[in-house]
């Protein structure tokens, strides 16, 4: 199955997909926030055979719903009325930081960093989202 992970942020979406077999995490693109991204992401849907997306929802360091979730949840409820597949949330504290970091370590300057860093906290969105599938598929085989 081919999962979908959104960065979503006031300006951005930041999109990464997995293959098929869920193994890899790939940085797709950065959306603009123009009124047209729900369309976008409705094809890439379509077209990729994408069967379930995943929405980082920014949580407060004490785990809690600040004023960006709240705005998160509102994109995630437009995300469910105009997709066909189920949409999650996944919790994404500091992800666009370590993408942050990831990028200056790799010596990209602040006008490349810019540009990618929303696509690359997808990314890890969805690295995280994948590895606690995998682990749960684990643990689920082992007590069956």
């Amino acid at each position: 199955m081919r999962i979908c992970a959104l960065d979503v942020g006031d300006r951005t979406v930041g999109v990464a997909v997995s293959d098929p077999l869920e193994i890899t995490a790939n940085p797709r693109e950065v959306l603009r926030r123009d009124g047209k991204e729900l369309e976008r992401l409705a094809d890439m849907v379509s077209s990729e055979g994408i069967e379930h997306v995943v929405v980082g929802m920014p949580y407060t360091l004490r785990g809690e719903i600040g004023p960006q979730a709240q705005k998160v949840l509102e994109f995630v409820k437009m995300l469910e009325a105009r997709l066909p597949v189920p949409v999650d949330t996944w919790d994404e504290r500091l992800t666009t930081v370590e993408a942050e970091k990831m990028l200056i370590a790799g010596g990209a300057r602040r006008a490349e960093r810019r540009r990618v860093v929303d696509k690359l906290a997808a990314m890890l969105i969805l690295r995280s989202y994948l590895a606690h599938r995998a682990e749960k598929a684990c643990d689920d085989a082992a007590a069956g």
